[in-house]
């Protein structure tokens, strides 16, 4: 069996999000077969996301059945050399963002980063919240960055996470008072005097609003795509639009919409309490032909998690952790299908 014959193996394969079959859609780099052994690299660059995991599988039985040993790599080409790319070794950046404050993005983010590192991903978290940097309270970071002898930031580690944060870099109390060029030169420091090394994915905890560090961010970095976190109240839906209007401002791909505090079960009756309206999120989704990534329920129990730096995500037999976990890997799954439409559309 040669190359050619393993192409037309894997042409079963279909891509589950893009109904077509992986060669078809140019996401298988290399074959090479030598005495009995495929080695396949496929154009797979979300790790651990639930549908590129299924597509390796496939991958795997439809060759094993053939009668070979499979050896299977994934990495996604790249246009720009080593030294010509921002973050070399991060696959993909995440930005998590709200229109307005007050809506749960940290949380949103904080708990996204740990379910992705839960699933077994490499996870940097970028508390980027220049104003007001929480992060480090909701991990509970007790240890500080260090710096090398060439001036670089190694970041400390919690919950498998490698963290950056202005918390770091002030006093507990000092507020943060900087106009806009300041902003501008500390994030970038932050972002490329950092080694964050090899990461699967790195997430960004935006501040609210359209401003400066919004504006940095989208022009220093290459976002592989944005989370939109809002309530179901129409005031938080109104901020929402103008985030995601920022985005397509500067043709960044949106991966989707988080609805938090979707509802409040009672604990003492169990009945479900829409304290913030309904389906709005989802809404918001539909309107701006989106995916909806999830609702996260409004539970006292996630307040408890943020306070005291525990992210509620990984904690066992919980339905709110387990929303989280949906939308995690959600978020995962779209973050390859973002990857799989820009090959498709490089054909």
């Amino acid at each position: 069996m040669n190359e050619a014959d393993v192409r037309d193996l894997l042409r079963e394969v279909e891509d589950p999000d893009l109904g077509e079959d992986i060669v078809s859609l140019s996401l298988v780099n290399a074959v090479d077969v030598d005495d009995g052994v495929a080695r396949v690299s496929l154009a797979l660059g979300a790790p651990y996301a639930p549908n590129e995991t299924e597509i390796a599988t496939r991958v795997r039985e439809v060759l094993s059945e053939a009668g070979l040993e499979v050896d299977l790599t994934a990495k996604l080409p790249s246009s720009l050399s080593q030294s010509e790319q921002v973050l070399p070794g991060v696959k993909n950046v995440i930005a998590v963002a709200s229109g307005k404050g007050g809506v749960g993005k940290s949380t949103v983010a904080v708990n996204l980063a740990a379910g992705l590192s839960q699933l077994g991903a490499r996870v940097g978290l970028f508390d980027a919240d220049v104003y007001g940097p929480n992060v480090p309270r909701m991990v509970a970071a007790d240890d500080h960055p260090q710096a090398t002898a060439e001036e670089t930031i190694v970041p400390p580690e919690k919950y498998g996470m490698k963290l950056m944060s202005m918390a770091f870099l002030v006093g507990e109390d000092d507020p943060v008072i900087w106009r806009g060029p300041m902003v501008h030169k500390i994030l970038t420091q932050l972002v490329e005097d950092v080694e964050w090394g090899e990461l699967d994915y790195l997430v960004l905890d935006l501040p609210p609003g359209t401003g400066d560090t919004q504006l940095t961010i989208l022009q220093t970095l290459p976002l592989t795509g944005a989370v939109i976190v809002t309530t179901p109240q129409e005031v938080a839906l109104d901020d929402a639009r103008k985030g995601l209007r920022m985005f397509g401002t500067h043709d960044t791909n949106v991966l989707g919409v988080v609805e938090n505090m979707s509802s409040f079960v009672c604990p003492d009756c169990g009945n479900s309490h829409d304290i913030f309206g309904s389906g709005g999120g989802k809404a918001l989704a539909d309107e701006t032909d989106l995916p909806y990534l999830g609702g996260v329920p409004l539970d006292p129990a996630v307040r408890t998690g943020g306070d005291g730096g525990e992210p509620i995500v990984l904690e066992e037999d919980n339905g709110t952790a387990d929303a989280f976990r949906v939308l995690t890997e959600n978020v995962a799954n779209n973050v390859g299908v973002v990857n799989r439409m820009k090959l498709r559309s490089q054909k």
